[in-house]
């Protein structure tokens, strides 16, 4: 039972800890010692062995004498390496911040989270400054995809340790951030769970910025349970307060502009899979087109992404000294895009967006969003890793799909599928418009096993 900590659910692994079955310092250690003998070497940045064992102590003494803090106390978490953790620097996987003064205390969601009992194990690694959907690092390795079977393929990005961990059954739940899909995707590609919460939805302080008016939070986990469960604490609550809803009468529209362009094999036939399941599952399934996507698109052709502007904005110094020349010119040269974007310009696609936002929650009303995570399943690694030209073409296109969400404010769920090519996950992408986490998440509590195929 204890080397499989790490691939247990929360809920699963809770049910052992505070029924006494299994002490948090036990599922600490084993949990360290199963990420340190752990082949590869790149989803780790740092492990905090010390805080880890300090916490899991504190939470084994608060359950023995019946104090526990609820479900989550002593369940570890894996964070993503751009939430400040006192004591260390924060890197944002670059190199280039590895000698900035340590944190003076922890980010206030890691607060949020260990107040609840949960215990830090580590951080995971991810796409330098969190700008790639492909979670290549060419400072701290890049983590292969435990479902490769046939050659290294990327994990996903930006939280790509974090998607990798859950996957490789290291840890139970991982913390990333997404600000195109930098959640959704690795969840997608390593065929975990993946929670994109609205914007704002939890604090931000100390959470180091890709661009603020898109990046978000959300935890990487076995289940839609386990999200719901982390969502709950994150918002400083005890106990869940989303209860699963019945997929009978259940509205469900499914995107058919955009979102299917040039989509890899096996792709469509997961994703389709899981919408017919749904119907037979008594949810209303009905096709539709949002125009707003194309416009999104245009509108970055126009005047460049909003993403991109932003990400200029705040590494524009860094970018004219010397600094730029130790960072990942992928990097570099993605984010030196930005300068081109005026401020006129900026100005007009934050109208728009407003616009758009509008637009599309008037067509969708309370109905639910469906269409894959990602185009593609994970692709092998080498090529990317010495294609400049492939590199940026793959990752608009990982991208694509989910970072219209983000455009549009909205929260998604990442649910695994089915597998496309190389037997590699496929991902299938819930969304709802803004601030309608509770109502997604009721759904997909009840959607996920329909949209897994489960049969029991």
């Amino acid at each position: 039972m204890a080397s499989s900590f790490g691939a247990m659910s929360i809920a699963q692994l809770s049910v052992l800890i505070q029924s006494g079955k299994a002490d948090p310092i036990d599922v600490a250690e084993t949990i360290l010692d199963g990420i340190e003998q752990h082949a590869d070497k790149t989803v780790f940045t740092v492990l905090l062995r010390e805080r880890a064992m300090r916490e899991a102590h504190a939470a084994s003494m608060r359950i023995r004498n019946g104090r526990s803090l609820g479900a989550l106390d002593g369940i570890p978490i894996a964070w993503k390496d751009l939430f400040d953790i006192e004591g260390l620097a924060t890197t944002a996987g670059s190199v280039v911040l590895a000698d900035n003064a340590p944190a003076s205390r922890d980010a206030a969601i890691v607060t949020t989270l260990k107040n609840a009992g949960m215990v830090a194990v580590g951080r995971t690694n991810m796409s330098e400054f969190a700008f790639s959907g492909l979670g290549i690092n060419p400072h701290y390795g890049t983590p292969v995809n435990p479902h490769s079977k046939d050659e290294p393929r990327i994990p996903g990005g930006s939280s790509s340790g974090a998607g990798v961990a859950v996957a490789a059954g290291l840890v139970p739940v991982a913390m990333g951030t997404d600000t195109g899909g930098s959640v959704r995707i690795p969840a997608a590609l390593n065929g975990v769970v993946g929670y994109k919460a609205t914007r704002g939805r939890y604090a931000m302080e100390g959470v180091y910025p890709l661009a603020t008016s898109l990046d978000s939070l959300g935890p990487l986990c076995r289940s839609v349970q386990d999200a719901v469960w982390v969502d709950a604490a994150m918002r400083g609550l005890t106990a869940p307060e989303i209860a699963r809803q019945s997929l009978q009468g259940v509205e469900i529209v499914v995107v058919r502009n955009v979102v299917f362009d040039g989509l890899g094999s096996g792709v469509a036939e997961s994703f389709e899979g899981g919408v017919e399941r749904l119907r037979a599952a008594g949810a209303h399934i009905s096709p539709i087109e949002i125009p707003a996507f194309d416009e999104i698109l245009a509108l970055m052709a126009k005047y460049g992404a909003l993403v991109t502007a932003e990400a200029f904005a705040l590494h524009r110094e860094r970018l004219a000294g010397p600094q730029a020349a130790r960072m990942d010119h992928r990097v570099v040269m993605r984010t030196r895009l930005g300068e081109k974007t005026s401020m006129p310009d900026y100005i007009a696609i934050l109208a728009a967006r407003a616009r758009l936002n509008a637009d599309v929650e008037r067509l969708i009303g309370n109905r639910l969003v469906a269409f894959p995570s990602v185009a593609h399943v994970a692709p092998p690694i080498a090529a990317l890793e010495t294609d400049d030209e492939l590199f940026v073409a793959t990752n608009g296109k990982t991208l694509r799909n989910t970072a219209l969400g983000n455009f549009l404010d909205w929260c998604g769920v990442s649910i695994p599928c089915g597998e496309g090519e190389a037997g590699m996950p496929v991902g299938f992408l819930l969304s709802a418009p803004a601030n309608r986490d509770e109502a997604l998440l009721a759904v997909s509590l009840a959607a996920e096993a329909v949209i897994r195929g489960d049969r029991n």
